[in-house]
């Protein structure tokens, strides 16, 4: 049974700050984790206080548990807990930690503890890697090859590989498009980005072209009877495509193009974005493109040389 405060939390951060159910889910599966481990540390606990010579019953051996309990020596082994019992990436571990860090610092300020304990705690350090992407030419190479399908779901599967290169979505983004999102006459479409930020993208004539070829064509055809469905890309039964299933378009495509590099949404993304910085576009530009809060987000594409990238 989860924890009524991590609830309140998890609320907080979809009501409050506009994170995503998946976001939420991601700190609910983190916190989770912790309140297990809290739990099981207790119980050993009460077991060790009960075999006591002296046989007095203190705080911890009636099973008690509060957040306020929390110091930075349970703090620190749960990490390594995490880090050498279940062996888990520093990656994983740095998020857990930073999810831990998020929930005390609600805690702090809603006065359910006096003090954060998480000040001390230390995260993994994470080597910066450069995002995966692909050449310009492999970019052509799997449009060239998707647009080949005649089929309906074929277009609609080429024409998600244009706007995710031609415009940096995430797939996320992609999948929760409506109709009413897209402004073909202005060469645009509205997008709701992380913490629900909406930002404008604008489409290159290609993907205009393709996009509105879609919606003339091939989404009519796909929605059959479920016309009522907002959705701007949908499946074989009219309903709204999933990321998942984005992710498997991507995958087919590649496959059929002879692309030996593992492709997601995420390489198309960051394609999109290094081949705009190598063209001679600013980190600033490319971070108002990308919807990044901050960018220091998008400096991760340093892995251009520093003389071609532009700062502002």
């Amino acid at each position: 049974m989860m924890d009524r405060t991590i609830s309140s939390f998890l609320q907080q951060l979809i009501v409050e700050k506009g994170f995503s159910r998946n976001t939420a889910d991601a700190y609910r599966n983190d916190l989770g984790q912790f309140w297990t481990f809290l739990q099981a540390q207790t119980n050993d606990d009460s077991h060790k206080d009960a075999n006591d010579e002296n046989g007095s019953e203190s705080e911890s051996s009636k099973g008690s548990f509060t957040w306020a309990t929390v110091d930075i020596e349970v703090l620190n082994k749960y990490i390594q807990d995490l880090r050498i019992r279940k062996r888990y990436r520093d990656t994983t571990t740095a998020r857990k930690v930073a999810s831990i860090k998020s929930f005390f610092g609600f805690l702090s300020e809603n006065s359910i503890i006096a003090e954060d304990p998480t000040g001390p705690l230390r995260s993994p350090r994470i080597a910066r890697v450069s995002p995966k992407f692909l050449s310009e030419e492999e970019v052509a190479l799997l449009l060239e090859s998707a647009y080949k399908s005649g089929s309906n779901d074929g277009q609609r599967d080429a024409v998600i590989m244009e706007l995710l290169y031609a415009t940096g979505l995430r797939s996320g983004e992609l999948v929760s498009l409506n109709l009413e999102d897209v402004d073909l006459s202005e060469a645009c479409i509205r997008c709701r980005g992380k913490g629900s930020n909406e930002r404008i993208v604008y489409l290159d004539s290609k993907a205009l072209e393709k996009l509105g070829r879609y919606l003339r064509e091939s989404r009519i055809a796909l929605l059959g009877h479920n016309r009522a469905e907002s959705a701007l890309f949908v499946n074989q039964k009219g309903e709204r495509l999933s990321r998942q299933w984005v992710w498997v378009i991507l995958k087919t495509c590649a496959q059929k193009a002879g692309i030996e590099q593992d492709i997601s949404p995420n390489v198309l993304r960051h394609s999109f974005a290094t081949h705009l910085l190598q063209s001679g576009a600013s980190l600033g530009q490319v971070q108002k493109l990308l919807g990044h809060s901050s960018i220091s987000i998008t400096r991760v594409y340093a892995h251009l040389t520093e003389g071609s990238v532009k700062k502002n």
